[in-house]
């Protein structure tokens, strides 16, 4: 389990030379930081702006998702790497492509929850960027900035899980989520 090693380990973890985890697990975990990082500016405004505890709470929601997520793409990500190395090759061709688009099709599950997850961080961001202490807009901003970037990172993730499938919603879904979350980043 890649959340209950420290942050050093988790890095080691990420470099290590094999595929999982791989870039998923670790926009996950920058995802849990953008969203710590949020929550810190709201707990600091509370004197300045009344909504800051409701916020404190929704940016720690957001980031213990993240870190879930940490996990379950590692996990999505070994099951589809295992059954690809196992696939029957005895079996007819669309039996074996169909279990195959199963298993690579969750797989592009986690990182699609880490598109939504990033697009509502964002939205957050926007929405407390103008009412936090001015002290630290520029962190809630840079937390924005970050959170967008694991929209697009995972969107990425998303469309190479989906190749196969031409005009797959969840990649168009990823696509408006990633421009909405772009949009709002810059706003700050």
């Amino acid at each position: 389990m890649l959340t209950g090693l420290t942050f050093p380990a988790l890095l080691e973890e990420l470099a290590a030379p094999r595929e999982v985890p791989g870039a998923g697990s670790a926009l996950a975990a920058a995802l849990a930081t953008a969203a710590a990082v949020v929550q810190m500016a709201a707990r600091l405004s509370p004197a300045s702006w009344i909504d800051a505890a409701g916020v404190a709470a929704q940016a720690e929601a957001l980031r213990e998702r993240a870190v879930q997520l940490v996990d379950e793409d590692a996990e999505a990500y070994r099951l589809a790497l295992e059954a690809r190395a196992a696939a029957d090759e005895t079996a007819r061709p669309e039996q074996r492509d169909w279990a195959l688009g199963q298993v690579t099709a969750a797989a592009a599950e986690p990182p699609l929850a880490l598109v939504r997850l990033a697009a509502d961080l964002v939205e957050l961001c926007a929405a407390a960027g103008e009412r936090v202490e001015p002290r630290v807009h520029a962190d809630v901003a840079a937390a924005a900035a970050l959170a967008a970037a694991v929209a697009r990172g995972a969107r990425a993730l998303v469309a190479t899980n989906l190749t196969a499938l031409t005009g797959d919603a969840r990649v168009e879904e990823a696509d408006r989520l990633v421009a909405a979350a772009d949009a709002a980043a810059r706003s700050l």
